[in-house]
């Protein structure tokens, strides 16, 4: 199978050229409408509170993490931040929120993209701003080219969050440098050495030992999705890609993909 522009997406989004506000005035299509109403608290840098008692979390992005009180986390930096700027931006605002895929979470939450009453796209805002960065799921993968370009645009202004070391994209060469990061989300980029199929799962390798180099792990139900784009994760030998996920330890660091949108083909394009 050869790539189809699906796996290339993030990449040539980024180099469109397009500022946020112009892909605002063209917002992502096919979403179905949901819940409207008024913004009364905003929870943290992508949860909302609306005045029904409907909380939303904007689905496709993920702000700095608040620890909310929750033992043994503690705000990630600039969380604060995000989470005033948002409400600035929100509070006491009508709001629509729209459907792209799943449409809850385990925690009761509505999963939406979020409009403003002038047809604003809220998560673009944010990424814009460098307050985000984009977060996607299996069953929610809808206008991410969108999101990416404006989330690179923010990255190579150093904006926000990327002004921080704390979300620098990582250098899979350096493993070493990966493995404090355990249990972290993070943005790891590189070329890959070797793409390896062993018992239905696909490994990206950057290095040659695999219990001390940064690998990506392709499960089988994200092959799956990778097969129904027509997307061949084997033909990524010698590729230069960004991965994003949670850091994981098995031998050396790793990432497992989930969907095809995590990873990002980056070719010989500069300042991504």
């Amino acid at each position: 199978m050869k790539f189809r522009a699906a796996v290339l997406l993030a990449g040539l989004a980024g180099g469109s050229g397009l500022s946020p506000s112009a892909m605002a005035a063209q917002p992502c299509e096919g979403l179905v409408s949901g819940p409207k109403g008024v913004v009364t608290s905003v929870v943290d840098g992508d949860t909302i509170m609306l005045d029904s008692g409907l909380v939303v979390r904007l689905i496709g992005i993920q702000a700095p993490k608040l620890a909310l009180d929750r033992p043994g986390l503690e705000d990630w930096p600039l969380a604060e931040t995000a989470r005033q700027t948002l409400l600035e931006r929100l509070e006491g605002q009508k709001i629509e929120v729209r459907y792209g895929g799943e449409r809850t979470d385990r925690h009761g939450r509505t999963l939406g993209l979020l409009f403003d009453e002038n047809g604003n796209w809220v998560q673009l805002d944010v990424l814009a701003a460098g307050l985000a960065r984009v977060y996607s799921f299996p069953d929610n993968r809808t206008c991410l080219s969108e999101l990416y370009a404006a989330e690179q645009s923010a990255r190579r202004a150093g904006r926000g969050i990327w002004s921080s070391p704390f979300y620098r994209v990582r250098a899979a060469a350096e493993p070493d440098r990966i493995v404090p990061l355990e249990g972290r989300y993070e943005l790891v980029e590189g070329r890959v050495l070797r793409a390896d199929e062993v018992r239905g799962r696909i490994y990206l390798n950057f290095g040659r030992t695999r219990a001390t180099d940064f690998t990506v792990v392709i499960n089988p139900a994200a092959l799956r999705l990778f097969r129904k784009a027509a997307i061949d994760p084997l033909a990524l030998d010698n590729e230069r890609i960004r991965v994003r996920g949670w850091i994981e330890l098995n031998g050396g660091p790793r990432i497992e993909v989930t969907h095809p949108e995590q990873i990002e083909l980056l070719g010989k394009l500069q300042g991504n």
